[in-house]
């Protein structure tokens, strides 16, 4: 809608065509903005359209780089939790220099040292070599539940973090959206103040000739400079803020450049669900919504975890094989080997187990109520975004009515003013109203496009 206000706006201006105003030419040996496509006509700026936006950002927003990086730390926890259920082997090996004084003990039995060593309670500085090697396997056999569920937990954890980073991707895609339809919303407004500047021009040109004919008063032709040098200044303001528009643009980009291009004008199209019930699109939306998948995952993770906890009221059973070689002599080491069952059982701690139990069973309630106000907002965020649409349309139906009433009263104005029966206030009223008309039009344009892309970000659509 924007692209025909400006058509329409157009088509009252001067045949003359002019140059857009504060269009940056590009720097010799300047690239090209990430994903955007060069101009076919050489000398203009590269044109940025709204799909091109959204995948620089994808591809440079440092938010959603950080949004993949927590996912990975959560996989790669997920992967730690897992390691226990695995078998475990360590491999020792030491070396010793010693010496060998018996130190008599309840029950001990001396034994005779060779090698200078000593017998009994005589002692020497002698020092012997000692070797010892070994290799330790050990298997998690069952535990009824404790570890695997805190593998479980930790995969449902990492489940809720990619959630949470679609979520981040669809907020990140919005806000591209939103600034993006900015710029487009100031680039109309500037070339709205452009013809403003040009029918002041025009205006002004007239009102000399009129005066140099006497059918105009002097204060004709001052109020005419007037409202044309006004009008310049409403362009440098329109330029300004539309260059604001595009760094702004830039950053939801997440990309350091210049901003030597210029943004396409791309309406957001229309989505299939505008008209439909208010049910209907809540019950889409929180089906399909991340936010929502993220809270059911960590719902799991702590039904999960309670399920680890109690398993801690229980014991452990694990295997266990050694296997040991060790000597004075590298060349005459002795090996043994042994396997074995142990099983582990805490049967007090205190009270630590049933408070983790508590701890777990609070989170769980507050997630729970998480879900709930998550879905309450849901159904708020669709309400906003479909009233916002329906709002915006009718707006732009009505704008489009008062800027065809406005180009007539301008017509108008500037018969009245030429046969000499109109004055300069009458024609500065009406091209006033021309311009407030034509800002409205390119307002209301730009609500229906962010009203779409509010709508497409509550749905949960990408």
């Amino acid at each position: 809608m924007i692209a025909l206000v400006i058509s329409a706006l157009l088509a009252q201006s001067q045949p003359a065509a002019q140059q857009q105003p504060g269009a940056q030419q590009p720097q010799p040996g300047a690239q090209p903005q990430p994903g955007a496509q060069q101009s076919q006509q050489v000398g203009q700026p590269h044109l940025l359209t709204l799909e091109e936006a959204v995948q620089n950002a994808r591809q440079h927003q440092p938010q959603l780089r950080e949004a993949r990086a927590n996912t990975n730390a959560a996989e790669a926890r997920a992967d730690q939790a897992r390691a226990p259920l695995l078998p475990q082997l360590g491999v020792t090996a030491q070396y010793e220099r010693t010496t060998a004084n018996f130190a008599a003990r309840p029950g001990s039995v001396p034994s005779t040292v060779n090698n200078g060593g000593t017998t009994g309670s005589n002692s020497s500085f002698a020092t012997f070599n000692f070797w010892n090697g070994g290799a330790t396997l050990n298997q998690l056999i069952f535990d009824f539940g404790s570890t695997i569920d805190r593998w479980r937990a930790a995969k449902a954890q990492a489940d809720a973090q990619r959630a949470t980073e679609l979520a981040t991707v669809l907020g990140i895609d919005f806000t591209v959206r939103q600034n993006y339809f900015l710029a487009q919303a100031q680039k109309a407004l500037m070339q709205v103040a452009q013809d403003t500047l040009n029918a002041q021009t025009q205006h002004r040109q007239q009102t000399e000739g009129f005066v140099r004919a006497g059918t105009q008063p002097e204060i004709a032709l001052a109020t005419a400079r007037t409202n044309e040098a006004n009008a310049r200044v409403q362009l440098i303001t329109a330029q300004n803020n539309y260059e604001t528009a595009k760094v702004t643009l830039n950053q939801a980009m997440g990309i350091e450049a210049g901003t030597d291009y210029d943004v396409a004008q791309d309406p957001y199209p229309a989505i299939d669900v505008e008209e439909a019930p208010m049910d209907a699109v809540v019950s889409e939306a929180v089906k399909a919504r991340p936010e929502v998948a993220s809270i059911e995952d960590l719902i799991r993770v702590n039904q999960l975890t309670i399920s680890s906890v109690k398993g801690n009221y229980l014991p452990s059973i694990s295997g266990q094989a050694n296997v040991t070689d060790s000597g004075t002599a590298l060349s005459s080491l002795t090996w043994n080997a042994n396997v074995g069952v142990v099983l582990s059982w805490n049967i007090f701690q205190g009270g630590l187990t049933t408070a983790q139990v508590h701890e777990a069973q609070a989170n769980l309630a507050n997630v729970a109520a998480q879900l709930d106000l998550e879905k309450q907002q849901i159904r708020v965020d669709v309400n906003a975004a479909l009233l916002a649409v329906r709002a915006a349309k009718a707006s732009l139906s009505a704008t489009a009515e008062a800027l065809n009433n406005a180009r007539l009263q301008l017509k108008l104005a500037e018969q009245r003013f030429q046969v000499g029966v109109g004055s300069a206030i009458e024609l500065t009223d009406a091209q006033v109203a021309l311009t407030q008309a034509a800002a409205q039009s390119v307002q209301a344009a730009d609500n229906l496009s962010t009203a779409r892309a509010q709508l497409v970000r509550a749905l949960g659509r990408q």
